[in-house]
């Protein structure tokens, strides 16, 4: 087991960019006995309503979003690239049909009961304040639609205020 650390959020250094466009996050949402994650690349991190934030989509059809909205918080967890396989696996694999973190080589573990993977570089530890449905009615650019919810499998988008950020 690792030991992470709190630090002040004010203090990360990273490109949003890159860390979840590029090198990806897995979410994970449930308790340290009862948990499921996902590989997310869609997101960002910001300031909502006057509080550091993470933001998050996942759509109507993921295992994961079932975990999250029976839950008031969920992790954000990054990686170095030597885990690329085990967020493939991850993003590639419903958790209805397999232990992801096993058939990962990940390690559940939890703080202050939030489950998260230990071999996390860096955690981000959010509580839900907001699940917006995304509506093809909202949608400015109408190719939107067309290109990314043909199958109509549209996201959510969560917005969580960043109560812990960890790292080891």
């Amino acid at each position: 087991m690792h030991t992470f650390q709190p630090f002040s959020i004010n203090d990360i250094d990273l490109n949003p960019f890159n860390k979840l466009g590029k090198e990806w996050a897995l979410i994970t949402a449930g308790s340290k006995h009862d948990a499921n994650c996902m590989t997310v690349s869609w997101g960002g991190l910001g300031v909502m309503w006057g509080k550091n934030s993470a933001f998050i989509f996942i759509r109507e059809s993921r295992y994961t979003k079932e975990f999250i909205d029976k839950n008031d918080v969920f992790s954000i967890s990054f990686f170095d690239e030597s885990y690329r396989d085990a967020l493939n696996y991850c993003g590639s694999h419903s958790g209805r049909d397999v232990d992801k973190f096993e058939e990962a080589n990940l390690t559940i573990t939890s703080k202050h009961g939030i489950p998260f993977p230990d071999e996390a570089n860096l955690v981000l530890i959010c509580k839900k304040m907001a699940a917006v449905e995304l509506d093809e009615s909202t949608f400015c650019d109408k190719a939107i639609k067309e290109k990314f919810y043909a199958d109509n499998d549209m996201h959510t988008m969560y917005v969580g205020e960043i109560l812990v950020s960890m790292a080891r």
